[in-house]
């Protein structure tokens, strides 16, 4: 059976047969380019997300474990260290930490001298470069010159109750803060860990961060927990203390509960 060129099956209705296959032939040629095209956006997409490689590592009272681990750019990698001192070394805690940070990265370093001879150290660092992070952090000497600040010391946990004491705060702890810490993931409102006052230095003052994986603590500084300055009057030759200040520390932190967890 013979077609008519504008019936043939495999022709468009033009007089010019080299045409037709002409623009087909040009139809086929113009794919590779679309896929290029698609392959130069699609290229330049994923490269203007960037990737770091950052260490991953966790090191609890010297048990650690070490990997790596690619990360977003835009967040880059942490390293960390923490440390809480207790009167017994058998109850001491030091954290080492590196890995991807979740958030944009956020450098941070305090300490803070409480009651009953605790003392917490923090330090986190940043960085935006391949294995940035590979390298040890280590902690701050505690200085023992003093700053001329009081404040007063307590300390307490759901396993103690603490006594209030004067405390001279040395170095660069020259804020009187309260901390209190409630356990990190609880959904009980009232899931108390511990709660404190003591010198703490400006850069931890209100503040809401975790600590050592398992605490949130919350902090609030005021001058309403110096006891007196060095050149005030003396305390109370008995007790040793203000008997003001003694009294108003269960009610602090009664306050301090209530507005942070409700």
């Amino acid at each position: 059976m013979k077609f008519l060129p504008w019936e043939d099956p495999f022709s468009f209705p033009c007089l010019d047969r080299g045409y037709v296959f002409t623009g087909v032939t040009m139809a086929w040629s113009s794919s590779p380019k679309s896929l290029l095209t698609v392959f130069v956006f699609t290229s330049l997409a994923v490269s203007s997300v960037e990737s770091n490689q950052c260490m991953v590592y966790t090191c609890e009272n010297e048990q650690c474990t070490e990997d790596t681990d690619d990360c977003l750019d835009s967040n880059g990698c942490f390293n960390q260290i923490q440390r809480f001192d207790t009167p017994s070394p058998a109850t001491n805690q030091t954290i080492k930490q590196k890995g991807c940070s979740k958030d944009p990265c956020s450098e941070l370093e305090f300490s803070a001298t409480l009651g009953e001879q605790r003392r917490f150290s923090f330090v986190n660092r940043c960085c935006t470069s391949d294995r940035c992070n590979e390298g040890d952090l280590t902690l701050p000497q505690a200085s023992e010159e003093a700053n001329g600040i009081q404040c007063l010391a307590y300390y307490a946990d759901a396993g103690m109750l603490g006594v209030p004491t004067l405390l001279n705060c040395t170095g660069n702890e020259t804020e009187c803060g309260f901390v209190i810490g409630t356990a990190a993931g609880s959904s009980h409102p009232f899931a108390f860990v511990m709660a404190g006052m003591g010198c703490v230095t400006e850069s931890v003052c209100n503040r809401s961060i975790t600590v050592l994986n398992s605490t949130n603590i919350f902090t609030f500084c005021s001058s309403k927990f110096a006891v007196f300055p060095t050149n005030s009057s003396v305390p109370d030759e008995t007790s040793g203390f203000r008997p003001a200040s003694i009294s108003t520390v269960p009610m602090l932190i009664v306050l301090l509960l209530l507005k942070v967890l409700l």
